[in-house]
């Protein structure tokens, strides 16, 4: 009997005692799936530590907060901070605001073909009355300095 508590311990060439060979570890045993049964539904406690919820608001909200992220910009605030601060993320708050944000036209209106044509008629006969007074100008103050300089 005592020799069955005794390893067998195999000698190589060198006669240094070699290791016994190990045995392979088995798995656990996997789960073919969930049994069904009564769905677990989360303990009030679990579902106020998630930060992850997705908050749909009305237009209303919308532009409550993006007025108040603007009044906080407006008064020395960066605007990562005040976004934080608005309970929203960056790209929210910009996507809020391109899709609220008006479309933005021309202040004289739309211009039609013969309305640009009358206005561009118009600026170029200003540039011209423009040009000939500022050469009116010049021509005097260099008679100015001709006859300082008694060229003439």
């Amino acid at each position: 009997m005592p020799e069955e508590n005794i390893a067998a311990v195999s000698m190589t060439d060198e006669g240094a005692p070699a290791k016994a060979p190990e045995r392979k570890k088995r798995n656990a045993p996997k789960r073919q799936g969930a049994t069904p049964g009564p769905a677990r539904t989360p303990s009030k406690a679990s579902t106020e530590n998630v930060t992850a919820t997705k908050t749909r608001f009305g237009a209303e909200e919308k532009q409550a907060k993006l007025a108040f992220i603007e009044a906080q910009v407006a008064g020395a605030s960066t605007l990562k901070d005040a976004v934080k601060s608005a309970g929203i993320s960056e790209q929210t708050y910009y996507n809020w605001k391109n899709s609220v944000k008006p479309d933005r036209k021309p202040s004289g209106g739309s211009l039609s073909a013969s309305d640009g044509f009358a206005e561009l008629v118009e600026i170029e006969a200003e540039n011209q009355r423009l040009r000939k007074l500022l050469a009116e100008r010049l021509r005097a103050e260099n008679a100015d300095l001709r006859k300082k300089l008694g060229l003439d």
